[in-house]
């Protein structure tokens, strides 16, 4: 069963940033935050904890703060998912479009589990392009995206649209002003 935390009051919230406009959810205040960390990481494992994982995949580079834990709590490999021209050695890409423009991200092939079942982990669903590109190579490898958790969802900006029925799981959705 979830405590009790006030996860919001963890969250820095800082306005006009990047832009005129958009309100930022900063995760870097849980990360200073042992308690909020703590419990962030034992929401995760509660929630997957009988999931039967193969592996999780974890979206560069935020998300593998908090991918890592959860995957050494519950002794499964974590893949990383990082911008092309990271990762050493053979790799699948995938293009993906951005507000303003376009970018692409890469896993190793060898780091698949065929026909395994994978989480992926990232700090902030927002449109979902990039676990939606992080689903389509995980499924070119031969393994099976089971579902995204994120420590924060922004529903509000359509998310569920980009991800043809992939469950989402967050801590706490924020709605727009």
């Amino acid at each position: 069963m979830a405590d009790s935390f006030d996860l919001d009051s963890a969250i820095r919230k800082i306005p006009d940033f990047p832009k005129q406009g958009i309100l930022f959810y900063d995760i870097t205040s849980i990360l200073v935050n042992p308690a909020a960390f703590r419990h962030c990481i034992d929401e995760m494992a509660r929630i997957y904890g009988s999931a039967k994982l193969d592996a999780v995949a974890a979206i560069e580079s935020r998300g593998f703060l908090f991918a890592a834990p959860l995957c050494e709590r519950l002794g499964v490999p974590l893949i990383l998912v990082r911008k092309k021209g990271k990762l050493p050695g053979k790799t699948l890409a995938k293009r993906y479009d951005l507000e303003y423009g376009q970018a692409e991200i890469e896993m190793h092939v060898d780091d698949m589990p065929r026909g395994g079942k994978v989480l992926i982990v990232d700090d902030l669903i927002a449109t979902g392009g990039t676990v939606r590109a992080a689903a389509d190579l995980l499924r070119e490898g031969g393994a099976t995206p089971i579902g995204v958790f994120a420590v924060i969802g922004l529903p509000f900006l359509d998310y569920s649209k980009s991800l043809g029925g992939l469950p989402v799981r967050t801590l706490i959705d924020y709605h727009g002003e």
